[in-house]
């Protein structure tokens, strides 16, 4: 049998391995970590949100990273200090604004198609995630910002996303608990939100029940590829494979450069907290729908009856994992002036590294060399599009080895 050996075991690496488990592939996934999800996939805003689907491709989001390069509770934080890899990526993201239009469109084709995928693979396997089906609820408390959401949503509505232009009476009536004064808003009713850990712990144990070997606690210290096939280093020994795809979020650039290839992924830091909800007034203040406010750039979700997620920001300051208070203390403030009645007590801050690529695009696919692949770069969307690039780059593996099919198929994915 064909056996594939998957980087990572966040959300893009165990979606991965259980698209290769359908096309009767042997899989190995190898993780640093004891457990399943325990970086970027741990504790994110929780959105399956094809209306977040705009690159950040353009020149606004450049003058405001000027103009808030000093601010240091700004959603958008640039740590001056210049790294040549900083400044190569940054260079190949002002390269990529011409395409801000594309790329758009393509991401919420894929974010779209990623659904279906998603549901799929919880229903069948039994996986409870804190799936909440309700939509996603962008409001916009300046004229100027609802006027750009208008902008982009006609080619979110080209990608083929439908969306409804709410009014501020409108937005009472979807989310009463939201507080504030608003102009406008966008309701997605298509997009959803959930618990990433909870999902791809859920699938972890999934693929070990369909024969996956989880290599937890296993840090890969090498990767090669060699004539017929690849070598992978990892927990002090070493073992040969067919092929191997690398889903090594923020490592993935390093362990790229090993089998010859360049992807240009640079970590960018978001915060999150989760907010206890442990007594019945914060309960009842706390909202049910999924929320983006695009001025704040801060989204919020709900897990549950005693969860609520409050997750933002972005900081580009290397793979620096450190929580800072300051960061924190924004998303608290957040939290407590649109809800007032939710007690933020016992909220719990987390901080995690995106892998994003200077186009906004996921890297999906082959690489140089014959037996390797990437499912990587999702940057914020990791969540969003995770199982429509598993499906693709299995597709594009089995394509490659075309291994003896063990279960049935899964339909082959479209996004255009």
């Amino acid at each position: 049998m064909t056996t594939i050996a998957v980087i990572g075991a966040g959300v893009t690496g165990l979606t991965t391995a259980y698209e290769l488990l359908d096309r009767g592939f042997e899989v190995t996934v190898f993780d640093r970590h004891r457990y399943a999800a325990m970086e970027t996939s741990f504790a994110n805003g929780g959105q399956l949100s094809a209306s977040n689907a705009e690159t950040w491709t353009q020149w606004g989001t450049v003058l405001k990273g000027l103009k808030w390069m000093l601010q240091t509770d700004a959603p958008l934080l640039v740590n001056p200090a210049p790294t040549l890899h900083k400044m190569r990526w940054m260079a190949e993201f002002l390269s990529n604004i011409p395409s801000y239009r594309a790329n758009t469109v393509e991401t919420v084709r894929l974010a779209i198609a990623a659904r279906a995928v998603l549901f799929e693979m919880a229903a069948r396997e039994g996986i409870d995630f804190d799936l909440e089906r309700r939509g996603i609820l962008h409001f916009y408390s300046e004229r100027k910002d609802l006027a750009h959401a208008r902008r982009v949503n006609a080619m979110l509505a080209e990608g083929g996303l439908e969306r409804r232009e709410l009014t501020p009476a409108e937005i009472r009536e979807v989310e009463p608990a939201l507080h504030g004064e608003f102009v406008g808003g966008f309701l997605t009713g298509s997009d959803s939100s959930g618990d990433i850990h909870k999902f791809t712990t859920g699938l972890a144990r999934a693929c070990a029940r369909r024969g996956a070997s989880l290599r937890f606690g296993t840090d890969v210290e090498g990767v090669a590829a060699v004539e017929g096939g690849v070598r992978v280093n990892a927990g002090g020994r070493e073992e040969a494979f067919d092929a191997v795809v690398v889903s090594a979020g923020v490592r993935s650039r390093a362990i790229a450069a090993a089998l010859g290839d360049r992807v240009n992924i640079y970590p960018v830091k978001g915060y999150s907290i989760t907010v206890q909800l442990d007594d019945p007034e914060s309960q009842a203040a706390a909202p049910w729908i999924s929320l983006l406010d695009d001025r704040s750039k801060i989204v919020a979700s709900r897990f549950g009856a005693d969860r609520f997620r409050v997750a933002g920001t972005a900081e580009f300051n290397g793979a620096n994992r450190d929580i800072r208070a300051d960061r924190v203390q924004p998303l608290v403030e957040w939290c407590e002036k649109h809800f007032p009645g939710v007690s933020t007590e016992h909220a719990i801050p987390w901080a995690g590294l995106r892998p994003m690529t200077p186009s906004m695009l996921p890297r999906v696919g082959r690489g140089r060399r014959r037996g390797v692949f990437y499912n990587t770069g999702h940057g914020h969307l990791g969540w969003t599009l995770s199982a429509a690039t598993a499906r693709l780059v299995a597709e594009s593996v089995a394509a490659e080895f075309a291994p003896r099919a063990v279960a049935a198929p899964r339909p082959a994915l479209a996004v255009a």
